[in-house]
């Protein structure tokens, strides 16, 4: 990253992550974070981390914001998710009017907002001075900790995105997934509330990236540009920390024999497959992070950057696949750090984000075109 890129510290606290680490198995279960973790990942700054400078934020880059997550998801992947999301609602947050922002981070930039973006629900009636909200929206990550929502509602302009406070918000116990169990990512259901003007902005406006003069690049950048590495980074954490699981099960004595596992020849092929395969995903996302933090935005840009992102969730995805097949029975005890990791692992690769065959279909869309090939090929070789 260049050296005039905003930036925030890249690892969270040793202590920080710990606590973390020790709520995780409690987070799986309990579908939730523990307050502690929320507590903590709160006080690392992810949720400032896109926050305006002019409301204490940091105003970060994207190549930090993936070294973090990527961090917290060795230690919790559902942590990780929820902390990535509140930076990225932050990031949406901001492309507010400046009278919506000061309400929302006039007294501190700490502020955890969960979202209901994609595809917009329910409906927006106009009413004097803003809209009134109704709807239902879905898998809101996070919400059981969040202290705003931003949700998107077809309107009769386009949809529009609407900040409300979390008190107005009901939520219903719907989330019980196979993986990211700790997120808590339940549905949301808003009743008649009333949405000034000052607290909603056109979602097209999201999607294309601000275009105010003189925007920060983390708030001009589209949706689209880093979405998908953002969405990985979790699991990226997550697949490193198998392979460390894995490895110490590979160098333990195997019972009977007094021999490492690693004398087996598919134990070390499983070793060097998993770890090269964990190691390109995260060059891969670095190098999409730093496109998103420094490269001039156009379509073959971000396509590039949402092909990587869906290559990689899938290398992590098979790699850790190769770890469960081989590992021990232990390891893949229904109880254990392997298995939720496989599940963390998978259940982020199947995000519709992440999904290989609609990317693949922009990405060919975006590059094969008269002009496309050296876009592409620029696109290819940036760093």
């Amino acid at each position: 990253m260049s050296e005039d890129l905003p930036s925030t510290p890249a690892l969270l606290p040793t202590p920080a992550l710990s606590t973390i680490a020790e709520h995780a198995r409690s987070a799986d279960a309990d579908r939730a974070l523990a307050p502690a973790v929320v507590a903590e990942l709160t006080s690392a700054g992810l949720a400032r981390h896109f926050v305006p400078r002019r409301w204490g934020g940091a105003e970060g880059g994207f190549t930090v914001l993936l070294d973090q997550v990527a961090d917290v998801g060795e230690a919790c992947t559902s942590a990780a998710w929820v902390g990535m999301l509140w930076a990225a609602h932050g990031r949406f947050a901001a492309l507010l009017p400046e009278e919506g922002q000061r309400e929302i981070w006039g007294a501190s930039p700490d502020v955890r907002i969960s979202a209901a973006l994609m595809p917009p629900a329910g409906r927006a009636e106009p009413a004097d001075g803003g809209r009134r909200v109704t709807g239902t929206w879905e898998c809101v990550s996070g919400i059981g900790s969040a202290q705003w929502v931003l949700l998107a509602a077809p309107d009769a302009q386009g949809a529009r995105v609407f900040a409300v406070p979390a008190e107005e918000v009901e939520v219903l116990d719907t989330w019980d997934a196979t993986g990211l169990r700790g997120t808590g990512s339940h549905t949301a259901v808003v009743r008649d509330a009333f949405v000034p003007h000052r607290l909603s902005f056109p979602l097209a406006e999201l999607l294309r990236g601000g275009d105010t003069p003189g925007l920060p690049r983390c708030h001009s950048a589209p949706a689209q540009l880093a979405g998908g590495l953002m969405f990985c980074a979790p699991a990226l954490g997550a697949a490193r920390r198998a392979l460390t699981l894995w490895s110490e099960w590979a160098a333990a004595k195997a019972p009977g024999s007094g021999r490492p596992h690693h004398d087996s020849a598919a134990v070390r092929e499983t070793l060097a497959l998993a770890s090269a395969h964990i190691d390109a995903a995260g060059l891969l996302l670095r190098r999409a992070a730093h496109r998103a933090d420094t490269e001039p935005v156009d379509a073959a840009l971000v396509a590039a950057n949402q092909r990587d992102a869906a290559v990689a969730a899938g290398m992590l995805a098979d790699a850790v696949d190769r770890l469960f097949r081989t590992g021990g029975a232990h390891l893949r005890d229904g109880s254990g750090d392997l298995n939720r990791l496989w599940r963390d692992v998978h259940t982020v690769a199947s995000h519709g984000v992440l999904r290989l065959e609609p990317v693949a279909a922009a990405y060919a869309s975006a590059v094969l075109t008269a002009d496309a090939p050296a876009r592409a090929s620029a696109a290819s070789r940036s760093r």
